[in-house]
């Protein structure tokens, strides 16, 4: 199965191109908003010798992260999806990031951090092993307090809020490569923990002619 990785949860965004878990190319920019999308994704394909055709799932990283990046990726993965009708998955970037660090030797127990605005940020803890990864405590906002201080104790932090990690699409792809839970892009969302806090506006109110 031939897939299109893409993550752009982050300032370092990324596309990729699998067969199964074999990386055939990978294409990362730090330009953040002002990213090419479909120029990237063009490029990777060339490097990879894949046409677009041949593409049979996408797998896009959804968060947490940079909220218009993630809206942009998932754009882009429903219009491919409408064009093309291709398997679509959703994959935490987060747990990408992990499986990243685990597949560079890192082990142990570390914990991954995304600035999350408002004076707060994503963390989420994992532990890497010979075997893979698994998540020992599930994605959660904290106060920014709480992360410096794990800063000052010394814990072992890493991700873009730390500037010592990113998420990448090679391993979005990879995980997904493994997994067979497609879904319809329609359905995608970013990660998003905070409650809605607007007001829905009410009906307009008919006034009647003078």
């Amino acid at each position: 199965m031939k897939i299109l990785a893409i993550e752009f949860s982050s300032e370092h965004r990324s596309v990729a191109v699998l067969d199964g878990e074999r990386l055939l190319a990978e294409q990362t920019v730090t330009a953040g908003r002002h990213t090419a999308a479909v120029a990237l994704i063009e490029t990777a394909l060339g490097q990879a010798g894949v046409d677009r055709s041949e593409i049979d799932g996408i797998a896009v990283g959804v968060g947490p992260g940079s909220y218009t990046g993630i809206r942009a990726a998932i754009a882009l993965t429903q219009g491919w999806q409408i064009a093309l009708g291709v398997k679509v998955q959703g994959v935490d970037s987060l747990e990408s990031l992990a499986k990243g660090e685990q597949s560079a030797g890192r082990r142990g127990e570390i914990t991954l951090a995304v600035d999350a605005q408002r004076r707060e940020v994503y963390l989420a803890k994992f532990e890497l092993n010979e075997e893979g990864i698994r998540n020992t405590e599930p994605t959660r906002l904290a106060k920014r307090a709480e992360y410096e201080s794990m800063l000052a104790a010394g814990s072992s932090v890493i991700g873009p809020t730390a500037g010592n990690g990113f998420p990448a699409a090679e391993y979005v792809g990879r995980l997904a490569a493994g997994r067979s839970d497609f879904v319809e892009a329609s359905t995608l969302e970013p990660v998003y923990l905070r409650q809605l806090d607007f007001v829905k506006a009410p009906l307009l109110r008919e006034i009647p002619p003078i």
